[in-house]
C-alpha cells in the first residue's frame, strides 16, 4: 500500500488579516442603513419643534452624560450631517472587515471613549453633536490595525486612506470654535485602541486553533 501526500490546502486569509468585509452586501446594508438613520434623525429633528441637538454632549455636567449615548445620531443641520456623510459610509464599511459583531464592539469602543473625552474636555458652554468622532475612529482604526495584526495587505489599504483621507487627521488639533477637535482627537485615539484589542484578541484565538490533522499511512 502506498501513501500519497496529502493535498495542499488552499491559501486563506486569516479573518484578522482581512481588508474587506466577509459578506460585503450585508457590510453595505449596515453601512447605508446607520447612514440612513443619522438622515431620519436630522429629518425629525427639523419636522418637530423640539431642538432634539441639545441631547448631545454637555461637558461635566451630570445632566449631560447621556448625551455620549445621542451625540453621534445628532448633526447641526443638514450641512453638518452632509460632510460627514462620505466618510461614515466608507469608513464604516471597510471596518466590517473582521465581521459585524467585531464592527459593533469597535464602534461602541470608539462611540462611549470618544464620547468621554467630549465630555472630559470640551467647553462646558457647549452641546457637542455629530458622528464625525465615530468616522475619526474608524478612519484610525483602519490606519493602524494593520501594525497590529502584521498584515500587509491592511498596510497597504491603510496608505490608500491615508493618500485620500489623511488630510482630515488635521481635524484633531484646534481650529474653529465651531468644530470639536475634541470628539475628532478622543474619537480617533479610542480607534486606535479598538485596533489593539481587536489584535490581541486575534493573534490569542489564533494561538489557540488547533493545528491540522495528520495524515495517516
Amino acid at each position: 500500500m502506498s501513501t500519497l501526500p496529502a493535498p495542499s490546502p488552499k491559501p486563506t486569509t486569516s479573518p484578522g488579516k482581512r481588508i474587506l468585509p466577509p459578506n460585503p452586501k450585508a457590510a453595505a446594508v449596515v453601512a447605508l442603513g446607520f447612514t440612513v438613520l443619522l438622515y431620519l434623525v436630522e429629518l425629525v429633528d427639523v419636522v418637530l419643534p423640539a431642538d432634539l441637538d441639545q441631547g448631545g454632549i454637555v461637558a461635566r455636567s451630570l445632566g449631560g452624560l447621556d448625551g455620549i449615548a445621542w451625540a453621534p445620531l445628532l448633526h447641526d443641520g443638514w450641512g453638518h450631517l452632509l460632510s460627514n456623510t462620505v466618510a461614515v459610509l466608507v469608513f464604516a464599511f471597510l471596518a466590517m472587515a473582521g465581521g459585524i459583531g467585531q464592527w459593533v464592539t469597535v464602534t461602541a469602543v470608539i462611540w462611549v471613549l470618544g464620547g468621554l473625552g467630549v465630555w472630559l474636555t470640551a467647553p462646558g458652554n457647549a452641546v457637542t453633536v455629530g458622528a464625525s468622532g465615530l468616522a475619526f475612529g474608524w478612519l484610525a482604526f483602519l490606519l493602524v490595525r494593520g501594525l497590529f495584526n502584521r498584515s500587509a495587505r491592511q498596510l497597504a489599504l491603510a496608505a490608500v486612506l491615508f493618500v485620500i483621507w489623511g488630510g482630515m487627521l488635521w481635524g484633531v488639533l484646534p481650529s474653529s470654535p465651531n468644530v470639536s477637535w475634541q470628539g475628532h482627537l478622543f474619537g480617533a485615539l479610542a480607534g486606535v485602541l479598538a485596533a489593539w484589542l481587536v489584535g490581541r484578541a486575534d493573534r490569542a484565538r489564533a494561538a489557540r486553533r488547533p493545528a491540522g490533522p495528520a495524515v495517516g499511512g
